[in-house]
């Protein structure tokens, strides 16, 4: 998460979104920069709300605009497979090393989802509390230029955006079977996704 306070800006860091690489290219500009530990950093919007947007209503009497990014489902899920299919988790129940992508996607359509397919969603990321602010700018993770743009001009700021955190290659074959069931019962993250910028 980063809090540009004079812009009144707030960038939350959506799980698998290019997050870190921002934080490297904002960390000495941002006034509020949160890498550690993961639940805040990858804070969604209504805990964001909850406790840092109520700081700045409380103490300052203003709020933070929320931009965040968000990946098409599919892709989203890939970048979560390679992630988790690297050597390091080699063993560890979170491992999708011997499994195939339709594998995964299958089981993160069980419920309750077996650990290595429990990396949340997307469209709960952005869900708000009852009385809560939801985003205010949502962007198309593959529509980085549009990202660029608007953090240049609002933080009137050049930005070098470096790759960091990057998944491993990985085989993404679905079945076209999976691929409609999964579209069919997650519709909400690809109307999440469809109505970002």
């Amino acid at each position: 998460m980063l809090v540009f306070y004079e812009e009144r800006l707030a960038f939350l860091a959506v799980p698998k979104t290019g997050s870190t690489a921002y934080h490297t290219a904002f960390r000495d500009r941002a006034d509020i920069v949160v890498t550690h530990p993961p639940e805040l950093k990858h804070a969604p919007v209504r805990r964001y709300d909850r406790f840092f947007q109520n700081i700045f209503r409380k103490m300052y009497d203003t709020e933070m605009e929320i931009l965040a990014v968000v990946r098409e489902p599919v892709d989203w899920l890939g970048s979560w497979y390679r992630f988790r299919s690297r050597a390091d988790l080699v063993g560890h129940v979170h491992s999708t090393r011997d499994m195939s992508f339709d594998a995964f996607v299958q089981a993160y359509m069980t419920n309750p989802r077996p650990d290595f397919a429990d990396v949340g969603s997307q469209s709960q990321f952005f869900r708000t509390r009852s009385n809560g602010r939801g985003a205010t700018h949502i962007f198309k993770y593959e529509n980085q230029d549009k990202i660029l743009d608007f953090l240049q001009a609002r933080l009137n700021m050049q930005i070098v955006l470096p790759q960091e955190n990057v998944s491993p290659p990985g085989d993404l074959t679905l079945t076209q079977e999976t691929r409609q069931k999964f579209r069919k019962r997650h519709a909400e993250e690809f109307a999440l996704h469809d109505a970002a910028l």
